[in-house]
């Protein structure tokens, strides 16, 4: 685990997109597991306004690795956010983006949204293989859309599965721990003091840190960053270094 401790977000999002830089500039065909939530509508904004020119965009395909079931114009919609902020201020191929159809039923979209990551996705230990997994954590230790509640999905069969939000009971569709610990490499983009007390006990394993998702990523590549603003980050100091 590397941990990147920056001042602000809008310097987490500066130093992440050069990071995504060299991601995308490392092969050809660059597979990315993309994340919804207000960090990253940041990343967004800073990676098409500053790095834009500095990817080809033709080589990078975008998935997602959660969505919530509403249609792609919906304002709920992490498509619609990522398609604001990012797809329409850059070139990049129609063909190079895989959607979750959150307008269609839930239970065969998780079927056919699974069946696509198997088709597209190079393999790795028999399973689809990103290059990189981007993450989010919610207040409550939630990632990607796995909650505490449901804890038991991380460690589901299936690639993706239909899980439910605790307290709006909103659907959404999500990829299983069998996919985010299986990818080249794993991003956390985590900012804001509502995060902190959950970073602590993730970082420390103290208190309640099992029962947190987040705390289950761990892929079996070793390749796994933190990126956290001051706030997010402000109970770590003794481990900082």
């Amino acid at each position: 685990m590397e941990l990147k401790i920056f001042t602000t977000k809008e310097e987490v999002a500066k130093r992440f997109s050069e990071y995504l830089v060299k991601i995308t500039n490392s092969k050809e065909d660059v597979h990315i597991a993309l994340s919804g939530g207000s960090t990253p509508k940041i990343v967004f904004d800073v990676l098409a306004d500053e790095y834009g020119k500095d990817i080809n965009w033709d080589n990078v395909h975008f998935y997602w690795g959660d969505e919530r079931c509403v249609p792609p114009t919906h304002e709920e919609s992490n498509y619609k956010m990522t398609s604001t902020h990012l797809f329409k201020k850059i070139s990049i191929p129609e063909g190079n983006i895989h959607r979750i159809q959150g307008e269609d039923d839930p239970k065969k979209e998780a079927k056919r949204y699974a069946q696509l990551l198997d088709d597209r996705l190079p393999k790795r230990n028999r399973k689809p293989q990103f290059d990189l997994v981007i993450l989010g954590m919610g207040d409550d230790g939630h990632t990607a859309s796995i909650f505490p509640h449901e804890i038991e999905l991380w460690d589901a069969k299936e690639n993706c599965v239909v899980a439910v939000h605790p307290d709006s009971g909103q659907r959404r569709i999500t990829i299983t721990g069998k996919i985010i610990n299986n990818s080249k490499e794993v991003a956390f983009l985590v900012t804001g003091a509502g995060k902190a007390e959950k970073v602590e006990e993730i970082m420390k394993k103290e208190g309640d840190y099992v029962s947190y998702p987040a705390s289950l990523v761990a892929p079996t590549s070793g390749q796994l960053i933190w990126f956290l603003d001051s706030d997010a980050s402000k109970e770590l100091m003794s481990i900082r270094g």
